[in-house]
């Protein structure tokens, strides 16, 4: 090798040298002297990082909110099982509203004429029709039973467009059963809740519930699927509280 060649190779190691703690200095001492200065300031790079955090968060904070939700509201679930007067068998879901033993359905699980069998967790207590409004699809039963848990109502002027809701529903009567489905508000008027929610007809008379796991509607499936809940204010006019 020539004495030309070896310089060449040294002025490169050099420069290497040299580039390589010129990039430390401006990226340990001189860049974050720099971006802290007035002017700059509000220009910094390192503020993004905070937003991915905060969304992370926040996510995290949902999916927890609707895990307690569901835990505060499962007990108060009730499958039942009817016969119609001509042998057609429905299944479907009520909930309990009164720690004495008052259940919300709809009308149409409980028809006249019919045979039911409610299912409070692992036991079929007997019952009596307290009520029951065909025109707007409710009825209210009362099963012999007391302590039982309850739920809080939603305050229907606070609903919004998009909230996020979700259903609970008995699927399974003699076991105990659950589903659980989430979505939103899409549109909604002081008679109906409408959700962007699909499930099996099965899922008839499941309630709808908010974030913070207080009642919003009771839900009535169309023939597409379509979760359409029967609005916490039509609720409260039928049982009188």
């Amino acid at each position: 090798m020539t004495i030309s060649a070896t310089k060449n190779i040294f002025k490169i190691i050099v420069i290497f040298i040299i580039g390589t703690i010129g990039g430390i200095f401006a990226d340990q001492i001189f860049w974050p002297y720099f971006i802290e200065r007035p002017l700059f300031y509000e220009y910094r790079l390192e503020q993004a990082p905070v937003y991915l955090t905060e969304t992370n968060e926040i996510v995290i904070q949902e999916n927890t909110a609707l895990q307690n939700a569901f835990e505060k509201v499962e007990k108060t679930i009730v499958g039942v099982k009817a016969t119609t007067s001509r042998g057609k068998t429905i299944e479907g879901s009520g909930i309990i509203i009164t720690s004495d033993g008052l259940i919300l359905i709809l009308a149409e699980l409980v028809p006249e004429g019919g045979k039911f069998v409610f299912f409070v967790g692992d036991r079929s207590p007997t019952y009596q029709v307290v009520k029951r409004d065909p025109k707007n699809n409710l009825a209210l039963i009362k099963i012999e039973e007391t302590n039982l848990p309850t739920i809080g109502f939603a305050d229907f002027d606070s609903l919004k467009f998009g909230q996020r809701v979700f259903l609970v529903g008995v699927i399974q009567p003699l076991n105990g059963g659950r589903l659980v489905n989430e979505g939103i508000i899409k549109t909604y008027n002081n008679e109906s809740i409408k959700t962007n929610i699909l499930e099996k007809d099965n899922l008839k008379g499941s309630p709808l519930f908010n974030i913070e796991g207080q009642l919003v509607g009771l839900n009535t499936i169309d023939e597409e699927g379509n979760i359409t809940a029967i609005s916490i204010n039509k609720i409260r006019e039928f049982i009188g509280f």
